[in-house]
């Protein structure tokens, strides 16, 4: 007697044994162990909608700008970009300072063409106020930002410290996440 296969039969054996050996090196490969902090961060970053880039026009400034678009690339996030013109309190806020409001015209032009580089949508704010780092804590709070990005300079300044004034008064203010990217210094 021969024994005839059905090929309905050879197809759901070809299943079983498929699906068996698949459940078999599932059960032997569990995902890696990710820590809580870790797993949070991850979430966080996949959540980000909406990141504040402060420049100054200067390359650690302009590299903050691609490090919040790399960033923010995944999920499509809006990328605010703000130029501050800090005026001194011995005159009134609203002085003409056109040099000044220039630069910060400039400086946000290119960091809004490498914005453009990876097409995400963005916005350019100029702002006037007493201290930079105040105006941008304000700006992320009005705003609703997800995130602030800064880039800081490599060297440390004269008084030896690498966080300026601003970028402390942001830390310290902040109503979100910040992340500080620093350049490796040059050799």
């Amino acid at each position: 007697m021969i024994a005839q296969i059905h090929p309905l039969g050879a197809a759901i054996a070809l299943f079983f044994v498929v699906s068996l050996f698949s459940i078999l090196w599932w059960m032997l490969h569990p995902p890696l162990y990710i820590p809580a902090a870790a797993a949070k961060a991850r979430r966080s970053v996949f959540a980000v909608k909406k990141i504040l880039v402060p420049t100054v026009g200067l390359p650690y400034a302009e590299r903050g700008v691609e490090l919040a678009c790399r960033l923010g690339s995944e999920q499509g996030a809006e990328i605010l970009l703000t130029y501050v013109v800090e005026v001194p309190r011995t005159m009134p806020l609203g002085i003409p300072l056109p040099e000044a409001e220039q630069e910060g015209n400039e400086a946000l032009e290119r960091a809004s063409s490498i914005v453009k580089l990876h097409g995400l949508p963005s916005q350019k704010i100029l702002q006037r106020a007493r201290l930079a780092g105040e105006e941008i804590a304000r700006i992320a709070r009005e705003r609703d930002i997800d995130m602030i990005i800064l880039g800081i300079r490599s060297d440390p300044g004269l008084k030896g410290e690498l966080l300026g004034r601003t970028s402390d008064i942001i830390l310290r203010h902040s109503p979100c996440e910040v992340v500080i990217d620093k350049l490796p210094k040059e050799s």
